[in-house]
């Protein structure tokens, strides 16, 4: 099963997957479960990039439009593949993973070794979601208890029967 994570400050969650289950369902389905893994990838670093202020994509759907009918006349597949792949890279950067996959590498992956590709293009988002402190659903905070109020101090005042 995949791991649910939300996403810090988007109000989503996003999904650690097992990368070589995604490979898995994708040759089973004979590509089918490939397109919506297209999409929920897209749509979880679109929630990223809005918590973050940096630009993820705006549209998961027209990243699968542009590879079903797209497709079919081959440019819109490629550049989708392409702006996806540089997607990832900027995810990482987005979450502060240092050494960072290369985008163009994700491309030429999936291009021309797909299963290969959607192994290491899910591998990489992975550990997006790990280290955006991914990792579990938070748990409600504990209530904070009020801090008890300060006591005035004691003013000394003099005894009374003694003369002034």
């Amino acid at each position: 099963m995949a791991e649910e994570v939300q996403i810090a400050g988007a109000g989503s969650t996003a999904k650690i997957r097992n990368p070589l289950g995604t490979v898995g369902l994708t040759i089973v389905t004979i590509g089918v479960y490939f397109f919506f893994w297209w999409y929920f990838i897209n749509r979880e670093m679109r929630d990223l990039g809005r918590a973050r202020n940096v630009d993820l994509g705006q549209n998961p759907g027209n990243s699968v439009l542009a590879l079903v009918p797209g497709g079919l006349i081959l440019i819109p597949a490629l550049v989708t593949e392409w702006t996806t792949s540089a997607r990832i890279e900027g995810a990482q950067e987005a979450v502060g993973i240092e050494r960072r996959v290369s985008g163009p590498i994700i491309f030429i992956l999936l291009f021309l070794i797909a299963p290969v590709g959607i192994w290491y293009a899910q591998s990489e988002l992975n550990k997006v979601w790990q280290a955006q402190g991914a990792g579990s659903l938070p748990q409600p905070a504990a209530p904070e208890q009020p801090a008890p109020p300060e006591q005035p101090a004691a003013v000394e005042q003099p005894p009374a029967d003694s003369p002034s």
